[in-house]
C-alpha cells in the first residue's frame, strides 16, 4: 500500500505522541519535529507508510538515546492481555467453531496499537473483545482460511503488538503450534512485538520465534533479513496481523492472509470497510 497524503499529519501526531510519552528538553523535541517535518517532506509516497515509521522512530531513539521508549508500556499490555487470556481461552475451546472464535478474539485484540494512538484503557481491550464476538466477519474468507489452515504443513503468523500477541496464542493454538512460526520485529518500534515480548506472553514457550532483521512497523521485505525472507517465501500459508503488516505486504507477490481491526479511515477505505471492521481477506481464492 502507498502512502497517501491523510498519513501525513498521522506522522506527526506520531511522533509527537512519542515524544511527549518520553518528556525531556524541549529542544530536543522540536529538534525531532523539525527532522520529522523535513524527512515528511522529502519520502516518496509511493512507499508503504511503515517506511517513514521506521524514519521517525530512528530519528526518536538516536535523539534522545532511549533504545525501547514504549517498553513499559508493552509490559504493562502484555500483563493485561495474559490476565484475560484464561478466560478467553475457556470461550474458544467451549464453541462450537473454535477457530473462529480465535480469529475474531485475535482480531480484536489488534486494537491493542499504540501506534494510531497514544494510549489504550482497560476498558477499550474488553469492549473490543465483547464487540468481536458479535460483529461481522467475511464467513467466505474464514472458511478459505479454514482449508488453507488444514492444507497447510508450515505456517508463518507475522505478529503486530505487544499485548496482541497474548490472544494469538489462541489462534496459534487453533492452528496447530506444531505448524507454526511466529514471527516478531527484529528491534523494538513503538509497541510492536519482539523476542522479549514473545518471552513474556508465552508464545515463544509454544512455537518458534523468529525476528524480521527490521525495526520497520510492519514487514518490508527488502528491509528484512536474509533469513526472514526465506521463511517468507517459503511458507504454505502467511497470516499477517494488524495495519502495519497490510500496509507493506498487500502488495507482495505472495499470497497473504491478513488479519486485522481497522482502525485507520485510509486503510479502511484501501480496504473496502468502514472503519472499526474486524478484517480477514486474502490468500488464494483456489
Amino acid at each position: 500500500m502507498r502512502t497517501y497524503f491523510d498519513c501525513i499529519p498521522c506522522f506527526l501526531r506520531q511522533a509527537l505522541d512519542a515524544l511527549r510519552r518520553m518528556g525531556g528538553d524541549e529542544a530536543v523535541q522540536e529538534k525531532v519535529l523539525r527532522a520529522v517535518l523535513k524527512a515528511a517532506g522529502e519520502m516518496d509516497l509511493g512507499r508503504s507508510p511503515p517506511a517513514m515509521g521506521q524514519v521517525i522512530h530512528r530519528l526518536i531513539r538516536e535523539a534522545t538515546g532511549d533504545a525501547d521508549p514504549y517498553r513499559e508500556a508493552k509490559e504493562r499490555l502484555n500483563r493485561l492481555a495474559l490476565d484475560l487470556y484464561p478466560g478467553l481461552r475457556r470461550r474458544v475451546v467451549e464453541d462450537s467453531d473454535p477457530l473462529a472464535v480465535a480469529l475474531r478474539l485475535a482480531a480484536a485484540g489488534n486494537v491493542i496499537d499504540l501506534g494510531v494512538k497514544s494510549g489504550i484503557a482497560e476498558a477499550e481491550i474488553a469492549g473490543a473483545i465483547g464487540d468481536s464476538l458479535s460483529a461481522p466477519l467475511d464467513g467466505g474468507a474464514v472458511e478459505r482460511f479454514r482449508r488453507a489452515a488444514d492444507l497447510a504443513e508450515n505456517i508463518l503468523y507475522i505478529g503486530d503488538n505487544a499485548g496482541e500477541i497474548v490472544l494469538d496464542r489462541l489462534l496459534v493454538e487453533q492452528l496447530g503450534a506444531g505448524k507454526v512460526t511466529f514471527a516478531v520485529r527484529g528491534a523494538p518500534v513503538i509497541n510492536d512485538v519482539t523476542v522479549a515480548d514473545a518471552e513474556a506472553s508465552g508464545m515463544a514457550e509454544m512455537v518458534e520465534v523468529i525476528d524480521s532483521g527490521s525495526d520497520a512497523p510492519g514487514t518490508i521485505l527488502e528491509d528484512c533479513s536474509d533469513a526472514f525472507r526465506e521463511r517468507f517465501a517459503g511458507a504454505a500459508l502467511v497470516l499477517a496481523k494488524g495495519q502495519g503488516n497490510y500496509e507493506t505486504l498487500s502488495d507482495a507477490d505472495k499470497p497473504v492472509f491478513f488479519l486485522l481491526k481497522a482502525k485507520c479511515p485510509v486503510i479502511a477505505r484501501d480496504i473496502g470497510c468502514p472503519v472499526g471492521s474486524l478484517v480477514l481477506q486474502g490468500g488464494s481464492e483456489e
